[in-house]
């Protein structure tokens, strides 16, 4: 009984001290999060990424926020206002979606994901019968209303399902539109370099008249819709540029400001160094800086393959002074289209060779890869992508070359016995003492408008 009583003994203080020296020490090691939350199959967050909002629900599994949410879900009920899926779909600018899907804007995607989630419960019982603001997750406001016939909206989007999903830590809302903070909206308008622009397609779409290709009637498009009529159906015969008489895509209010953002590529040229005989040609032997932001005014996108100084000093002075033939050398360096040098590298390696419209109809400007580049044009006349994304902003895409392109038939009339007496359009030259061009523009225009002052 005493060698019981004493193994006992033994026994229990074994234990005791196996637990004070080794569970206790580690118990105490483990991290302690007060916050941390288990989340249950009855979660208002379960019930949202199992619910029919999956545009929604994708969205939120993209911007990584899951985490933060059950850290709110510990916290304090939430309210789910949660954008029907059309709304996503086929309401949404696919460039606005891109802009939140881009993983450098996961930040923006953020901000607008949570500005559709309240710390706190308000049921459709509960809804305020007045202008009532409250906080998002994302510190931003949101206005909650009862209209006269007793419609709720929060801020402009009205809910279609009120109590849609019910649980015991949240509740979700249908509501009929996204809700873009302003934050987002100017990240976006930043992005792009536009003012006042919607992310929200308009519902109708302009009728063309086949026969003239001009609008019927004129229609107001918001800003952001791509325009209607093909570029080349918007300038005018001659050898200038100039927009139809008929109301272009971008509307009579001109949403983008085209004249802005011609003159902002221009100065970069001018800043840039290296391309001054270029900027002299847009600006001084030609009206294309200003026909081109008439252009832009109307909505169109522009890539521009700017030839460096060394290469425009090849041309000489009589093939610049033929009529039209400045207007004709800058038609085929401008593609009617948004291009930058991560969007021409990559077709040119996927595609091999890759032909791309210019504004000098018929002929197009060819690129392939070369030497880890993109190369433009054939033969002699090839040019190498210089200076990539000289000036991008969205409707103007400015990418410097070494050389100046010639369309495939030049080059055959150039090696002709009859283009060895007439001068041709364009031909490679000794190449003039710097400055020799820009006297020549000044002699030819005056003072008006001038670069060279």
């Amino acid at each position: 009984m005493d060698s019981k009583s004493i193994y006992g003994v033994s026994v229990g203080n074994f234990i005791i001290t196996f637990f004070l020296l080794f569970i206790l020490p580690i118990h105490s090691a483990l991290p302690h999060n007060s916050s941390a939350v288990q989340i249950n199959s009855n979660s208002i967050l379960v019930a949202l990424l199992d619910s029919h909002y999956t545009e929604l629900s994708e969205l939120v599994e993209k911007a990584l926020l899951l985490q933060k949410l059950e850290e709110a879900v510990g916290k304090h009920n939430i309210t789910i206002f949660a954008p029907r899926n059309q709304a996503l779909e086929r309401d949404l600018d696919p460039e606005f979606k891109r802009f939140l899907l881009e993983p450098r804007n996961l930040r923006s995607l953020q901000t607008l994901l949570m500005s559709h989630i309240l710390p706190s419960r308000i049921a459709s019982h509960h809804w305020p019968n007045t202008d009532l603001h409250h906080h998002t997750l994302s510190h931003h406001r949101l206005q909650l209303t009862t209209n006269p016939s007793g419609k709720k909206t929060v801020d402009s989007a009205e809910i279609l399902k009120p109590d849609d999903v019910i649980r015991p830590d949240g509740v979700i809302h249908g509501i009929e539109r996204l809700i873009i903070p302003r934050s987002v909206q100017e990240d976006f308008n930043r992005r792009r370099n536009l003012a006042d622009i919607s992310a929200i397609l308009p519902e109708g779409a302009p009728v063309v008249d086949p026969r003239t290709h001009r609008l019927k009637k004129p229609v107001s498009v918001p800003a952001g819709a791509p325009p209607v009529l093909p570029i080349y159906d918007a300038l005018a015969p001659g050898p200038s540029l100039a927009p139809a008489p008929a109301p272009g895509p971008g509307g009579p209010r001109h949403h983008f400001n085209g004249e802005r953002q011609v003159k902002d590529f221009i100065h970069t040229l001018l800043h840039y160094g290296g391309y001054n005989e270029m900027a002299d040609i847009l600006v001084n032997l030609t009206s294309l800086a200003t026909e081109m932001g008439r252009l832009v005014s109307e909505g169109y996108v522009l890539t521009v393959l700017a030839p460096n100084d060394e290469a425009m000093a090849k041309l000489t002075t009589d093939q610049l002074s033929e009529p039209g033939a400045p207007e004709q050398i800058i038609y085929y360096h401008i593609i009617p289209e948004y291009q930058t040098e991560e969007s021409m590298y990559n077709a040119v390696r996927r595609f091999g060779k890759v032909s791309y419209d210019t504004l000098r109809l018929p002929h197009k400007v060819v690129a392939q890869e070369s030497d880890g580049s993109v190369k433009f044009g054939h033969g002699d006349t090839s040019a190498y992508l210089f200076d990539p994304d000289i000036f991008t902003d969205g409707r103007i895409s400015v990418q410097g070359i070494d050389g100046v392109l010639l369309p495939p038939e030049e080059e055959k009339e150039d090696e002709s016995p009859i283009s060895r007496v007439k001068t041709p359009l364009v031909k490679v030259a000794a190449k003039p003492k710097r400055g020799k061009l820009l006297e020549l523009a000044c002699s030819m225009v005056g003072s008006f408008g001038r670069v060279c002052s």
